[in-house]
């Protein structure tokens, strides 16, 4: 039965497929065409005129501004201001908790297609500033075009896709068994306030994602963005506001995560935690979030998306070109900075040689460069990820054959081209830590067992891809390939939503499955009534 607190349109959609019938994610922009080129390209002037504003918070519907504030930059280009933003402290944290939670109040009351109406028109936005917002990620975290184009899309997919989905949990039925004393139900409620922690790497939309499903559902949230990426952040506020979201729903605060980041995890009027980034820091958040601290009446949900190691598995009697050509691009695509990059290839021993020497041979074309202008590969984010990436390189001379790469230069910008590693062991440093960079381990294998044994000798868990013809082979792999994600005869990077439901195993997380039909359940809980019949 619908919740009795709602009105049903008795018109629309009753089952789940029929809500999603019509949902087809984004197509991407083909920027060989001269046309979406020159699109791209006004998108990009017209943002580089736009570089080096200040921005404030937005708690409560109000731009708060700080004292203190702190720099974005290109990452191809350091000394290159993207915009200047407050340096937020525990007290911001505390004043945003406080307006998420008045405003929650009233949200809570409106209606589940109200709520899916401003995340519809969100997606509406995005698309209408889509090149835009692809110009701010270019110069904001060195993403490629296509790679930038992809993420906007995502976004708006994510919006488009929860919203349907709040349409089914908010209005059809939940089969229950027939119990005649009774008339039973169950509706949906939201979770409370939220804190929403995204990653750099997919700034937009891992963002727009976990912010669109915690709003759709009732909830309101504050955004704690990293700080490679604010100015998209604040671009997504903008997108909110031209929908008309209310105020206090969406709330904007910047800062370390050292500081306003566990605040905002620690406070007892914090309902659930919305995490994307590394394992440690997914750590310490479960750890954090899972202390009762006084006032506090719930045990905190957290979702969890924490990395990847992640392999591509190669048997003898594989297309080796087609394997090679989905190791690089999930390898080297946006600078190997992607939870579901490929980082090991598992290679049987009867085509090692050959498929090392396709991999380096396709690998060598690639010349990193200046995203703007349109290269395919551009820097790495920051310092900071420029110094791990190297330190791992140094690991890797030590550990295995350096055949590609190798050689960092930041005297312009954070560049690392493309390294490869062959004959790296499994109990290896590069064939176990993630290292979110343009760094391919390659390790040979006895045979198809002993390569899936190698790919699952892991903490993590997400993505995996094998490469065979053999039916018999694919069917072990779907058993035995312990990932969220597997993919067989392709790439391991690129899910979709509403096509490829997205989360991992072990220290992958919480395996959320963004962009899947369960996705909105993490923001939920459901409430069960029964009403004894009256004769």
């Amino acid at each position: 039965m619908a919740n009795p607190t709602m009105t049903a349109d008795p018109a629309a959609p009753s089952t789940l497929a029929e809500r999603l019938a019509d949902f087809q994610p984004e197509t991407y922009y083909d920027f060989n065409d001269p046309d979406a080129a020159a699109q791209m390209r006004a998108a990009l002037e017209q943002v580089e005129s736009e570089l080096g504003r200040t921005y404030p918070n937005r708690i409560g519907g109000k731009d708060v501004t700080m004292d203190e504030t702190y720099a974005s930059t290109n990452p191809a280009n350091p000394k290159q201001v993207i915009g200047h933003f407050p340096r937020g402290d525990e007290a911001v944290g505390e004043r945003a908790v406080e307006a998420a939670s008045k405003a929650f109040e009233d949200w809570k009351r409106v209606s589940p297609a109200e709520r899916a109406d401003y995340v519809f028109k969100a997606a509406d936005v995005m698309r209408r500033r889509r090149l835009e917002l692809a110009a701010w990620m270019v110069y904001e975290v060195g993403k490629s075009w296509g790679e930038a184009d992809g993420d906007v899309a995502e976004a708006i997919d994510f919006c488009d896709y929860y919203a349907r989905l709040m349409l089914h949990y908010g209005y059809d039925e939940y089969p229950l068994a027939e119990h005649e004393p009774e008339d039973n139900q169950v509706v949906y409620l939201p979770l409370g306030v939220g804190a929403i922690i995204p990653p750099w790497n997919f700034p937009l939309a891992i963002l727009a994602g976990m912010a669109s499903a915690a709003i759709v559902s009732g909830n309101t949230v504050i955004i704690k963005p990293a700080s490679e990426s604010m100015a998209i952040a604040w671009k997504f506020v903008e997108v909110m506001d031209e929908a008309g979201l209310p105020p206090g729903v969406l709330n904007l605060t910047f800062g370390s995560g050292s500081v306003i980041g566990r605040r905002l995890v620690d406070h007892p009027k914090t309902r659930f935690v919305a995490f994307t980034g590394s394992k440690e820091v997914g750590i310490e958040i479960n750890e954090r979030a899972s202390e009762v601290r006084p006032g506090q009446i719930w045990l905190k949900r957290i979702v969890a998306e924490m990395g990847g190691k992640d392999a591509i598995v190669v048997a003898a009697d594989a297309d080796l070109d087609a394997a090679a050509e989905g190791v690089v691009t999930s390898a080297f695509g946006y600078q190997g900075q992607k939870c579901s990059a490929c980082s090991r290839a598992i290679v049987v021993e009867d085509v090692y040689d050959d498929f090392v020497g396709r991999v380096v041979e396709r690998t060598s074309k690639i010349d990193p460069g200046s995203v703007v202008d349109g290269a395919w590969m551009g820097p790495v984010v920051s310092a900071s990820q420029f110094r791990t990436v190297s330190e791992y390189i140094e690991v890797g001379k030590s550990e295995g054959r350096l055949v590609l790469g190798g050689e960092p230069d930041d005297s312009t910008g954070f560049f690392i081209p493309p390294t490869i590693f062959a004959d790296i062991e499994p109990n290896a440093r590069l064939s176990k830590e993630e290292i979110f960079g343009p760094v391919l381990a390659i390790t040979k294998a006895r045979d198809y067992d002993h390569a899936l044994e190698i790919a699952n000798d892991t903490d993590f868990g997400l993505t995996g891809a094998v490469y065979t013809t053999d039916e018999q082979k694919i069917a072990q792999a779907e058993e035995e390939f312990h990932v969220g994600n597997l993919y067989i005869n392709r790439k391991c990077t690129g899910a979709l939503v509403g096509v490829h439901p997205f989360g991992g195993f072990n220290m992958s997380g919480t395996d959320s499955k963004a962009g899947g039909r369960d996705y909105l359940l993490l923001f939920l809980q459901p409430k069960t009534i029964a009403r004894q019949k009256t004769a």
